[in-house]
């Protein structure tokens, strides 16, 4: 097949999804708007960095000294120098040729070519149907180790059975009676790790892959003690209609951010371009302090927070099941502290600063538990080499998120891991082996940590 006529498949199957799942739009708003580049401005303030999100800058989740880091195309670079900032080209992001996978975002889409857990894109990244079957390989081939629920329906799949996906989850552990119920008073302590809730970050993906594998490749060796004493839960995708979008790109991913929610913002591009996206920012929509720090009410932003708090299918799934998973262990005043005894731990990932961060992300001031959630931050860095810190103090204060939910609400030990990504936002395949070597230990430490992880 030509280059041509395959380039026309996807212009048209991209034009396909906009007319179904938005109706009629200027033609400006689906079209490619062209190389991406990546800027760094300096930005070393609050008032700087919210400057840019007010302005619908796609602030990238990386600092350097001073500097933040936004993508856009040749044109962001004016809009950047209007609103006086000073802008370097970071990286050129790669174009590639184009070979999109299967696709749920329209019905009566053909499926896929290969077996469901061979599909890649962009050399070797997989796609949601891809992780989806590779977690139901697991459990048939490991029943005594391996359990997947399904949490949920996607934003999509909420509005057409025929489009978007289930929300699956896998829980890992030598499997005794009450094991991996849905109730949050299970005998054993839990940990769970999500990625890909910003869907365009998808080394983080392949890392929950390669996480799973690695616990039941040595459940009769090295991960032997962690699997007979803990839960280990893993959603490897938490916004798959998203990451469907990422995935049309083929060797060029879309580099879509938030979900395909595009309720009252039917003139936000789809599939991104430099000027912005369709959708709500998973990880600002929930329910703390919502709307507040790097959120923007623009909902063509890439980090507009939705209407209301926890307003999207993914992010009341998602929190659904830790409810279901961890117990309600802290008060509700954000001066209450998780008591001593709290059970249980979470890491969200994300790419590509190469930190560790932990609440509070709102505000600069220091959470309840800071000085035990910094000390086991402090030894993720000993192990991954990475920064440490509270988002305002070493990225930017961040609001609506998953890890300030999972502690405020819950009190478990929360934590961000914005993986290095080998120092590019769109890194080749064969970056995700460097990435998991480093980050390995640090799951595997802060999920042994789950029975007291104040205690540390």
């Amino acid at each position: 097949m030509s280059r041509r006529r395959t380039f026309s498949i996807v212009a048209a199957l991209a034009a396909i999804a906009a007319l179904v799942l938005a109706g009629p739009r200027p033609r400006a708003a689906v079209a490619d708007s062209g190389q991406l580049f990546i800027y760094r401005v300096n930005a070393s303030s609050d008032a700087a960095a919210q400057r840019l999100f007010d302005r619908g800058f796609d602030v990238l989740e990386n600092r350097a000294g001073g500097d933040l880091f936004v993508l856009g195309n040749a044109a962001t670079a004016d809009k950047l120098r209007t609103a006086g900032f000073q802008p370097a080209i970071a990286e050129k992001i790669e174009t590639g040729g184009w070979q999109p996978p299967s696709t749920r975002l329209v019905p009566d889409a053909a499926g896929p070519a290969v077996a469901p857990i061979d599909e890649t894109y962009d050399g070797g990244y997989r796609t949601v149907r891809a992780q989806y079957a590779h977690l139901d390989k697991v459990a048939a081939d490991h029943p005594d180790l391996a359990t997947v629920v399904d949490y949920g329906d996607s934003y999509l799949k909420t509005r057409n059975a025929a489009t978007g996906y289930d929300l699956k989850a896998i829980c890992l552990t030598r499997r005794a009676t009450g094991d991996c119920a849905l109730t949050p008073t299970a005998p054993k302590p839990r940990f769970l790790l999500m990625t890909q809730i910003h869907a365009r970050e998808i080394v983080t993906g392949d890392i929950a892959w390669r996480f799973i594998d690695h616990l039941v490749a040595n459940a009769a060796g090295s991960t032997a003690a962690l699997l007979n004493s803990t839960e280990i839960w893993v959603v490897p995708i938490v916004n798959p209609d998203g990451v469907d979008l990422v995935q049309q790109g083929g060797n060029r991913p879309y580099l879509q951010r938030k979900n395909l929610d595009a309720s009252g913002s039917t003139s936000c591009p789809r599939p991104p371009t430099g000027s912005g996206q369709v959708g709500v920012d998973l990880n600002r929509n929930s329910n703390n302090h919502w709307g507040g720090a790097s959120t923007s009410r623009n909902k063509c932003s890439e980090v507009y927070p939705g209407l209301n708090p926890d307003s999207e299918p993914e992010t009341r799934a998602i929190e659904g099941l830790f409810r279901k998973l961890f117990a309600d262990q802290r008060g509700p005043a954000d001066t209450d502290a998780a008591p001593a005894t709290t059970r249980g731990a979470m890491i969200s990932m994300h790419s590509f600063a190469g930190m560790n961060l932990f609440p509070w992300g709102w505000t600069n001031g220091h959470s309840p538990n800071d000085a035990a959630l910094r000390r086991i931050a402090q030894h993720m860095s000993s192990l991954n080499g990475y920064q440490f810190g509270q988002p305002g103090e070493i990225l930017y204060n961040a609001s609506g998120t998953s890890d300030d939910w999972s502690y405020g609400e819950l009190g478990i030990a929360s934590f961000t891991i914005e993986v290095a990504s080998c120092g590019r936002f769109t890194p080749a395949y064969s970056c995700t082996g460097t990435d998991f070597a480093k980050n390995l230990p640090v799951l595997l430490y802060v999920a042994g940590l789950a029975k007291a992880p104040y205690q540390a």
